[in-house]
């Protein structure tokens, strides 16, 4: 059965609407029009409604069947275990009968490029309390991937090519937010040298300390992200975000980008969440370990106090390829414009060029001490 889904549209000539970070108003690119959140999520509010009611309508029709039909009777429409992955809805634009993986939030169609948002993905437990709404466009991510690419010859094409540039998309990753404190006590071992002229000998004088640092620490909105698709190492690269922008949670900033719901639970990224909360802290002591030549950790007890844990989804815009059978991910943090990601290398054109660089210099040394 087919899900029911929200749908922003230009009140005044029925076109997709989008969120556009520069004004943080929904935009319509087919008339120019531009509409606050609060008055279209108050349009929508009455439309949804309406809308509902039909939906349940055409729910409990399509349930009871017709009369002479053809026979499908032989066709299977058990997924099995596939099944748990993936959600379908109908496109209320254009009617299509879509398939999405369940961790899909927010989404396009494909076939008339309309913005639809599954609500079914926001409810309950699973409605994030804040968003960081994109600051940087499209335009920018393909300039500043342009940029990054230029002058990269042993890139290969399929990196570099204006199409796959464009295939860029803006997506809002799950993060949840973690408020604790830290309690640490720690001992550092530091040491100091000196030297002095002794006859014909320079003798060294090392000296050893045992510094001691202990302190408390406060933190919120520690980030860890909540989903399996995306590196962690990325993720934490990408960073910071300014949390001084982050947003009550509305689906009218969807629009226009993709969305995925956090499948890495709280419980699975508690203990990550403990690693940068306790590092944090070492590195905060150790910087006022100061006066010496050498600083080493010698022991640690930090004891963590967990608080409050939020949901948030923070913008990204990413770009996937597969190249030699390996896969590579290119990400900007869509607030501040940091580009993270590894490039692969075109191993023919550095052979070849490895070839043509070296094979006259051996040519040109063996001429050389043979004559």
């Amino acid at each position: 059965m087919p899900s029911q889904i929200t749908n922003y549209k230009c009140p005044a000539c029925g076109g997709p609407l989008r969120f556009a970070g520069d004004s943080g108003k929904l935009q319509c690119d087919y008339c120019g029009s531009a509409f606050d959140l609060a008055e279209i999520e108050s349009q929508m509010s009455d439309a949804n409604a309406k809308a509902s009611d039909a939906f349940q309508k055409e729910t409990e029709k399509a349930s009871k069947g017709g009369g002479d039909t053809w026979d499908t009777s032989g066709l299977d429409s058990d997924w099995g275990a596939d099944a748990d992955g993936l959600r379908t809805y109908s496109c209320p634009s254009c009617g299509a009968e879509l398939i999405c993986e369940q961790a899909t939030a927010a989404t396009s169609c494909p076939y008339c490029g309309n913005n639809a948002i599954v609500p079914g993905q926001f409810s309950g437990a699973l409605k994030p309390d804040y968003v960081i709404p994109f600051k940087l466009d499209k335009n920018a991510a393909v300039d500043a991937l342009k940029k990054h690419y230029k002058g990269k010859y042993l890139l290969p094409k399929a990196f570099s090519r204006q199409n796959h540039i464009e295939e860029v998309q803006g997506v809002y990753v799950p993060f949840w937010l973690f408020d604790g404190k830290a309690d640490a006590d720690i001992t550092f071992h530091a040491t100091q040298s000196s030297s002095r002229r002794e006859g014909k000998y320079e003798v060294t004088t090392t000296r050893h300390y045992d510094v001691r640092r202990a302190g408390s620490v406060e933190f919120e909105r520690v980030p860890v992200d909540a989903s399996k698709r995306m590196p962690d190492d990325m993720m934490d690269s990408i960073e910071p975000f300014d949390y001084g922008e982050l947003k009550p949670f509305s689906t009218a900033y969807l629009p226009g980008f993709l969305a995925d719901r956090y499948d890495v639970s709280v419980e699975e990224s508690a203990r990550r969440a403990d690693e940068r909360c306790s590092n944090t802290v070492v590195d905060m002591l150790e910087n006022t370990v100061t006066g010496y030549e050498t600083v080493s950790l010698e022991s640690k007890d930090v004891r963590i106090r967990r608080g409050k844990v939020h949901y948030a989804l923070l913008p990204v815009w990413l770009l996937h390829t597969k190249w030699a059978g390996k896969d590579f991910l290119f990400g900007m943090n869509a607030q501040s414009g940091k580009m993270v990601g590894n490039l692969p290398i075109n191993w023919v054109k550095f052979w070849l060029t490895f070839v043509g660089i070296f094979a006259p210099l051996t040519a040109l040394s063996y001429w050389f001490f043979m004559t």
